[in-house]
């Protein structure tokens, strides 16, 4: 019996897996992904163990783990002699800089809102040099993160 492996070019796998073949062939080059096997011609050929690694990879990248902490979980996704754990710190630390990263957008939000709502309050429709939020920003001393005094 002759079991067929679905083959893929660098741009069908590129395609299936959502991720530009440039930072396919990057993933190769840092030792994410194995290096392509080649046809007689030279062209790079995937298979399906490739697509998965890739896929995985991309899921990791998307939910902003970096480049190391995406090998450490390859590396954990394939072990029986390492402690689940371990992938559970991973995530729980980059959970914690997520966290740090919402709350100084949030500080940041409620700053910007402030700058808006003073302007609407003291200067909107006025020469945009006498603007508020320009003599907010150059204030050495800012004020409070919702415009307040």
């Amino acid at each position: 019996m002759n079991v067929h492996i679905p083959v893929f070019t660098i741009g069908a796998l590129a395609k299936a897996s959502g991720v530009t073949a440039p930072t396919i062939r990057f993933y190769e080059e840092i030792g994410l992904i194995p290096k392509a096997r080649r046809s007689a011609s030279g062209q790079r050929y995937y298979e399906e163990p490739d697509l998965s690694r890739l896929i995985f990879i991309k899921q990791c990248r998307d939910f902003g783990f970096g480049i190391e902490q995406v090998r450490v979980l390859l590396d954990l996704s394939i072990s029986t002699d390492r402690d689940c754990v371990e992938t559970r710190d991973i995530a729980q630390v980059h959970l914690d800089e997520v966290r740090h990263k919402l709350r100084e957008l949030q500080a940041l939000e409620t700053r910007l809102a402030g700058f808006v709502k003073r302007c609407n309050d003291a200067c909107a429709g006025g020469p945009g040099s006498d603007c508020v939020i320009f003599k907010d920003l150059a204030d050495p001393q800012p004020r409070s993160c919702c415009g307040g005094a």
